[in-house]
């Protein structure tokens, strides 16, 4: 049996060894090599891309078509061409009444001359991609367009603007592949005025897109998809030690120093990190993405008046922000409140449960937890385990499998002869929409096996967790707001010191609670407990062992399943067969 207890140095990411860290100078300093340290991946894929000798014109990068990784993606690539001495490409179009000629660019003040540079567009249309032919009065100029203004180097592209634009992409693919532009109008109504010569165009192409847009892509040119070099931005990075935090705050200073924002004082550094392990879900994982970071830094600068952070002004700022964003979590925790959604915080019941569930709306844009009561009643029947979210039609496909995982676990540890003498019934009161995922399983687990063996639950203990066949708790997401959506009800009806909730072991790495959280469970007004099995949460409900020496779980469901086995049911047979049995037998 594991049950760990767990202290307040378990529920949020560890920094006291850090201190000294935060407070050198040289946080706030530049670092060339930064990107090719936390983005390795993407860095060596960009060298390949820019080799003179390539293996592909395209590179794919997954990341969000935002203009900010555009930026950062343009910056990194021109930091690798430095060394490259730019060569003036491109042709000077001439222009002469009805006649157009061309000549090799000489100067870099001819109409359609490039050094190679590296450009970057979020959103494109036809005539600002491939330029244009313009007439006025009858004089005609030729607008040059991004591949020509990137010739001979690196255009950079949302690829969701693609997707949405087939034509676009189907031109743009053919001028990089035969390294040729020709002038096409594009209104079939209109051709072009004049004949204009083709122009030769070296170009390399980077799109950028979501996993989504990806997705479409590979669809729609699944060979160029397989020929392209691929790589990803990467959204978090794992603190391994001093030197891997290190490298995150500069990057966090870096943001700061390129957005015209603040940064941060060294007691302001742990807050920031418990921020970023709520959002990254991991105590030792922190969010790179720069519109997460800059979104920290601007909300806090308008606290400060000299240009840093300190962490009583960043608190006030998280607090502000939840203040501002949490009108729809306190509306439904006074449904809780007024008793108009059921839930009980002191007592003990027969088959009933407090599970904790996070609630994420569309249009919301903040997950909030919310306890939900599972309850289970069970009667002399043949066996049957009734999920009434699945009759019903509210329960998702993850949320049956975790039902029938239960319910095999079950069956298992009774290791019965002959089919169970109990139906049971469980369900999610309350719930008026669909159920799904399997978070709440080792919850049901314990109510059924409560109304089975007709022992009571503390009612002031709520539990979260998945469990398998084997009985084994399994780590589920959302376990902060689920807790400290327990801890509001538990803290507004008053703690007690009984109060606490079940996670999973495997869970506590992901635990980044609100101070008030942590400073309840220090007080010892609130405790959570990580456990490793279902029956190590077992007595912690219900005061009894699953199974072992003395009075036990199992032991009880076993006696009760031996006396309703043994009692013949007096309505088995409709009355002429009990009546016709009756004469057989005289």
């Amino acid at each position: 049996m594991t049950i760990n207890t767990l202290s307040r140095r378990f529920l949020a990411p560890a920094t006291e060894a850090f201190q000294a860290l935060f407070a050198q100078p040289d946080l706030a300093s530049e670092n060339d090599s930064l990107f090719s340290e936390l983005q390795a991946r993407l860095h060596y894929a960009l060298e390949q891309f820019l080799h003179p000798q390539g293996v592909s014109p395209f590179l794919l990068v997954k990341a969000p078509e935002e203009k900010e990784y555009l930026q950062l993606l343009k910056q990194t690539t021109l930091s690798l061409r430095e060394d490259h001495e730019a060569t003036l490409t491109g042709v000077n179009y001439h222009v002469n009444g009805s006649k157009v000629t061309l000549t090799p660019a000489r100067n870099a003040d001819d109409n359609f001359a490039s050094s190679g540079p590296v450009i970057y567009a979020d959103w494109i249309e036809a005539e600002q991609l491939f330029g244009c032919v313009r007439q006025f009065n009858g004089e005609i100029t030729l607008q040059p367009g991004l591949v020509h203004q990137a010739n001979g180097g690196i255009l950079i592209l949302s690829l969701r603007t693609l997707m949405a634009q087939p034509l676009l992409w189907m031109r743009l693919k053919n001028i990089v592949s035969q390294q040729r532009f020709d002038w096409l109008t594009f209104d079939d109504a209109r051709p072009l005025p004049v004949s204009i010569p083709s122009m030769p165009l070296t170009l390399k192409v980077v799109l950028m897109g979501d996993r989504d847009s990806l997705a479409d892509f590979e669809e729609m040119e699944p060979e160029l998809a397989e020929t392209s070099l691929y790589s990803e931005f990467e959204d978090n990075l794992q603190i391994s030690d001093e030197e891997t935090l290190k490298q995150w705050c500069q990057w966090v200073w870096n943001v700061a120093r390129e957005k015209s924002l603040p940064g941060l004082a060294a007691d302001a550094w742990p807050l920031l990190m418990q921020e970023g392990a709520r959002d990254s879900g991991d105590q030792e994982i922190m969010p790179l993405c720069p519109l997460w970071i800059a979104r920290q830094l601007r909300e806090a600068a308008p606290f400060t008046d000299n240009g840093i952070i300190n962490a009583e002004q960043l608190k006030t700022m998280l607090e502000q922000r939840q203040w501002r964003e949490g009108f729809l979590a306190e509306r439904m925790q006074d449904e809780i409140l007024l008793e108009q959604i059921l839930i009980e915080t002191e007592g003990e019941c027969i088959g009933q449960i407090n599970a904790l569930s996070v609630i994420d709306f569309p249009g919301h844009p903040r997950p909030f937890g919310e306890p939900s009561r599972i309850t289970c009643v069970v009667h002399i029947g043949d066996g049957e385990f009734t999920d009434v979210e699945r009759k019903a039609e509210l329960g998702g496909n993850i949320h049956a499998k975790g039902m029938m995982l239960m319910q095999a676990f079950l069956m298992a540890e009774l290791d019965l002869e002959q089919q169970l003498p109990f139906s049971a019934s469980l369900t999610f009161e309350q719930s008026y929409s669909e159920v799904d995922g399997d978070s709440a399983s080792m919850a049901e687990l314990c109510a059924l096996i409560s109304a089975l063996a007709n022992v009571p639950i503390n009612q002031s203990i709520a539990m979260t967790g998945s469990v398998d066949q084997f009985g084994r708790a399994q780590p589920v997401g959302g376990l902060n707001e689920k807790i400290e959506g327990f801890f509001a009800i538990c803290a507004q009806r008053g703690l007690s010191g009984s109060q606490g909730v079940i996670i999973p072991s495997s869970n506590v790495r992901h635990l980044s609670l609100s101070t008030e959280v942590q400073e309840a469970v220090e007080a010892g007004t609130f405790s959570i407990w990580a456990i490793d099995d279902v029956s190590d949460a077992l007595p912690l409900l219900t005061q009894l062992n699953w199974d072992g020496e003395g009075q036990t779980l199992l032991q009880t469901i076993q006696e009760r399943i031996a006396q309703a086995t043994q009692q013949e049911p007096r309505h088995r047979y409709p009355w002429p067969l009990r009546w016709l049995n009756r004469a057989q037998s005289n």
